[in-house]
């Protein structure tokens, strides 16, 4: 009896299961989102039921008069102590500051806006292609669609303010105690826990920067809305004009130099002239006295050039940091606040950013391992948070300045419809971040927007601009770093048979100082075929390629050549190089000597008071919260007061015509050409234009600004 339960149990235990019903299987692309979705909710498991997040507030400065009429640069190294340790600072002009709202909204012109999907930020799709916009036509979008938020999220906002109800606000001194969720101040009652009654307490009733804030990353990191909006980002003010006046001086790419100006004094602050020629107008700014970018002359757009940005509600400018690690100021001209966050520029803290962001999608960083270069991703500081990464935030409204620092990545959105400008510039203490920048972009084989090492020798052929002993030491090492690397990749090539090549062609010395559009346009000739660095000491070539060149370092992956095949071409020779290391060196003993025997200068007390611990509550923030605690966001369209303004500030269309274009396109130019008996031939990157004159000894008496291309490029598919 015993014996037959066993053997019914055994053939229980071995029928078939039955067929539960299973789902079309899912796609490649799905099962990774699925699997990056279940690690996700692994990694983030410290979301507040009510969504607040405790983001501690970045510093806020406020120049005097005397202070913004100098020099920005100056007063922005003045501050650099204590506000490049939050990333991110606010500068507030003086009272009397008003400057003119110079874009036409009347334009019929029209810009090209991006699609974001608000709830899909985290994933880091691309940006699809919204409409195409006038100004006046953006904002009255904008506008309506912040009044439909309003209407349908905060139907009550009009009735508190009806019944004498003080909107919301977050005290900054209590906020910052602890991460937990902040405490409101005394005029809001703290909801409660529960959903439902925090849905219907008094705090949510109106649509306040706080709320707005809240609504945005519940959207997020909840998806709890689908929504789209379209972002009018890094619209070209050299075709629908700047938010500033242009200057008459000469002092910004798309403005005029009327001789009769140039040498009368400054103009004073407040009046007229004076919106035109301060430094502080973003045309100005990259060309400013100090700031290492008034070497470059070429216009590049977004770096020197400065780009417009009209938001609307909700609008994203995603993670980031900005090109070549530089500066960046960016105004905010009209409308709507915006909400910033930044995170320190250390290599610390932003490899910790890289390491969330890489941690979060690791997925998707498999396919495109330069992801976070493509500013299409939005995470919320919450995860930098439990990352341990720091990051401070800043609410910038209408007629105040942003300012980033070197390497520092940030991001934030817009709370309305808004209008600002953005632009970068450099301090002389960049310099080492340039050269970080450099290298990172070579491990990604991504261009640069000009050369690092080209501007660090400009930097060097301009001595008399290196004031500070701290600043000339940058700049000595890294002088020696990169010649001392160039010195010793070229004695182990020429020694392993690569061919040097110097005394059989003519090469165009490298102009030294300035960078114009000519020689960004002949740098653009000379990337390395691996890492796109710009080949600016030498190249190595090969004679089976047109149109490849090589850095020193990456000569072995451009082609299976044997060595005997391929050439070195030197623009630097070694004794020009040496002899401006020794310059600097000079230079900076000098700078050593005079500093030692000048006992009485005096102490910075900016940087004085940033030694020491971070300070509880970042400079400047209870001054600026009691600012803005009644502030109320304005929903309605910008207007352009200043019409006439306007209009003359557009760039005429001849003017735009003769403006400089630098196309990073390094297949266009043939490098050398061999006749039957396997003699190199001059290559086209040693062609003089015709304005080129020779001197008497035959030697070129030009620059690297004298090189024209002269024949276009055959397909390296033609086997020529």
């Amino acid at each position: 009896m015993l014996g037959s339960t066993n053997q019914r149990c055994s053939k229980r235990r071995r029928r078939k299961p039955v067929q539960a019903y299973q789902a079309a299987p899912h796609s490649n692309a799905e099962e990774r989102l699925l699997q990056q979705a279940i690690a996700n909710s692994r990694l983030d498991r410290s979301r507040p039921a009510d969504g607040w997040l405790s983001v501690p507030d970045g510093p806020t400065f406020f120049p005097t008069v005397e202070e913004f009429d100098g020099n920005p640069v100056h007063y922005i190294n003045k501050i650099r102590p204590i506000a490049e340790k939050y990333g991110i600072c606010k500068i507030v002009p003086p009272a009397g500051w008003d400057p003119p709202f110079c874009v036409n909204m009347d334009s019929p012109k029209k810009f090209q806006t991006k699609e974001q999907l608000i709830h899909r930020l985290q994933e880091g799709i691309s940006f699809g292609d919204g409409e195409e916009y006038t100004a006046r036509e953006y904002q009255k979008m904008a506008s309506e669609q912040a009044m439909r938020w309003r209407d349908t999220n905060y139907p009550d906002h009009f009735a508190t303010q009806a019944d004498g109800e003080n909107p919301p606000v977050i005290d900054p001194t209590e906020s910052h105690l602890s991460s937990e969720t902040p405490v409101l101040s005394e005029k809001v009652a703290k909801p409660d826990e529960s959903a439902d009654n925090f849905q219907h307490c008094d705090d949510r009733r109106q649509m306040t920067a706080e709320n707005l804030e809240r609504d945005y990353w519940d959207i997020v990191e909840t998806h709890s809305v689908s929504l789209a909006v379209e972002y009018g980002n890094d619209v070209d003010t050299t075709e629908f004009g700047s938010g500033f006046p242009f200057s008459e001086r000469g002092r910004s790419n798309n403005g005029k130099k009327d001789p009769a100006k140039v040498d009368q004094p400054e103009p004073k602050f407040g009046t007229e002239d004076f919106y035109k020629e301060t430094w502080w107008n973003l045309n100005n700014i990259p060309s400013c006295p100090d700031s290492i970018l008034r070497h470059v002359k070429v216009g590049i757009n977004g770096i020197n050039v400065p780009w417009l940005y009209f938001g609307c509600l909700f609008s994203t400018f995603c993670w980031h940091n900005e090109d070549n690690y530089l500066y960046s100021i960016n105004y905010h001209h009209r409308g709507a606040p915006k909400q910033w966050y930044g995170v320190p520029g250390t290599p610390e803290d932003a490899d910790g950013l890289e390491k969330v962001f890489k941690n979060y999608l690791s997925m998707k960083m498999r396919e495109e391992p330069d992801l976070l270069h493509h500013i299409t991703t939005m995470f919320s500081p919450r995860l930098l948070q439990q990352g341990d990464v720091p990051v401070y935030k800043i609410l910038q409204h209408a007629g105040e300045f942003v300012v980033t620092f070197p390497r520092a990545f940030h991001g934030g959105f817009s709370l309305g419809p808004n209008c600002g400008e953005a632009v970068n510039f450099a301090t002389h203490d960049w310099i080492h971040h340039g050269a970080d920048a450099s290298e990172r972009y070579r491990s990604f084989a991504r261009p640069a927007v000009f050369s690092h090492d080209r501007l660090t020798f400009t930097m060097a052929n301009h001595l008399g601009e290196q004031k500070t002993l701290s600043t000339c030491k940058l700049l000595v090492a890294e002088l020696e770093r990169v010649i001392e690397e160039e010195l010793r990749l070229r004695t182990k090539l020429i020694s392993s048979g690569v061919r040097d090549v110097s005394g059989e062609i003519k090469l165009p010395n490298n102009r030294l100082d300035q960078l114009d559009e000519q020689s960004a346009d002949y740098d653009d000739k000379r990337l390395c075929h691996a890492c796109k660095h710009v080949c600016f000491f030498s190249a190595v070539a090969c004679e089976c390629s047109q149109s490849k060149v090589s850095c020193l370092r990456h000569s072995h992956y451009m082609c299976r050549c044997p060595t005997e095949r391929k050439y070195i071409m030197i623009w630097s020779s070694e004794r020009e190089m040496l002899t401006t290391l020794e310059r600097g060196k000079r230079h900076f003993k000098k700078l050593e000597e005079s500093e030692s025997v000048n006992t009485d200068v005096e102490s910075n007390p900016v940087e004085a008071e940033s030694s020491g611990e971070m300070p509880q509550l970042a400079p400047g923030v209870l001054e600026d919260w009691q600012r803005h605690k009644d502030h109320e966001i304005d929903l309605k369209p910008i207007d352009s007061v200043e019409t006439d303004i306007a209009i003359k500030n557009e760039v005429p269309s001849e003017a735009k015509d003769s403006l400089p274009e630098v196309k990073v396109e390094s297949s266009q130019i043939n490098l050398h050409q061999f006749v039957s008996s396997g003699e190199l031939q001059p290559n086209f990157l040693a062609h003089k234009s015709k304005e080129c004159s020779d001197t008497e000894d035959g030697t070129s008496s030009g620059s690297d600004s004298d090189v024209i291309v002269i024949e276009p490029t055959r397909s390296m598919w033609d086997g020529k």
